[in-house]
């Protein structure tokens, strides 16, 4: 009887220990089939954020402001280019023609006056979708956006005081002088290239008002807001301009691979080919600085 009873409890281990066993390697193929179900989810959270960051890689720039319904352009005030009317709304040639251009596209545009020094920033965060406001296509703006065909020719000319305009005919006289300059500007390059005795100010406007403060005794600027705002009939009619230091032409940037650019190039050809651009360019006076398209 006790032999029996032995081996019946023999039995019960026997079978105990089994069903544990079995346990332990359910717990070990459940815990394996949870590990692949993460890892596969892990994979597909990683496809879904490279689909997306593929799929904001190749959002174009026309897509972009279709979806939001305007075009921001960065500007200055700069006469006759990009500067406020009476009633506060931006007018002039490059503002004209970024209205015309946003409307060929089916948006509003709007215009944010920018520190030009920070211009870059401002597009490549999108506060800004260009930069339209008689950029000097120099190195600097060619290699860090992506820029239209040049529409328009322009200069760097010194401003002074017409009573003193004739003792300064040539680079080593005006070593004497001291010059206000936009801080980002051709025409801070300018005077850079040439050895000039110069202060950055935020805006062109603002080097001619140094000079009108008696604060700086000349300046740089582009030769177009020159003939607008220096002479007989303007704002400044005690100045004059000077020594020109560089020629140089204008051109409209946006951000390195948009696809605005070949857009506003063949509307440039359009415009300068049904007369509308000349014809806009007349209204400010700059007709003779644009440049076949």
């Amino acid at each position: 009887m006790k032999k029996l009873l032995a081996l019946a409890l023999a039995a019960g281990m026997v079978f105990s220990m089994a069903a544990c066993g079995s346990t332990d390697d359910s717990s070990s193929d459940t815990a394996d089939i949870s590990a692949d179900a993460e890892d596969t989810s892990a994979e597909d959270a990683d496809t879904s954020a490279e689909d997306a960051d593929t799929a904001s890689d190749t959002d174009s720039d026309l897509d972009y402001i279709t979806e939001k319904g305007t075009l921001v352009v960065g500007v200055t005030d700069f006469e006759p280019m990009d500067y406020l009317d009476e009633n506060g709304e931006w007018i002039g040639f490059d503002a004209d023609m970024a209205a015309a251009f946003a409307e060929s596209l089916g948006v509003e545009v709007e215009f944010i006056e920018i520190d030009w020094d920070n211009k870059i920033l401002e597009l490549n965060n999108k506060s800004i979708d260009c930069v339209w406001n008689g950029m000097t296509l120099t190195d600097e703006v060619t290699s860090s956006m992506d820029c239209s065909n040049a529409y328009s020719s322009n200069s760097q000319v010194v401003v002074l005081s017409a009573d003193i305009a004739d003792q300064y005919s040539d680079l080593e006289s005006l070593s004497d002088l001291t010059f206000a300059v936009e801080s980002g500007s051709a025409g801070e390059a300018a005077a850079e290239d040439n050895g000039l005795n110069y202060t950055p100010v935020s805006s062109q406007a603002g080097a001619l008002m140094e000079i009108a403060a008696g604060t700086s005794d000349a300046a740089v600027i582009d030769l177009l807001m020159a003939e607008a705002m220096v002479g007989e009939g303007t704002s400044y009619d005690n100045l004059t301009t000077g020594l020109v230091l560089v020629d140089e032409e204008y051109g409209v940037g946006f951000r390195q691979g948009s696809d605005l650019v070949s857009l506003l190039n063949d509307f440039f050809a359009e415009s300068y080919g049904n007369g509308t651009m000349t014809e806009i360019a007349a209204e400010y006076g700059i007709e003779d600085s644009i440049i076949a398209q």
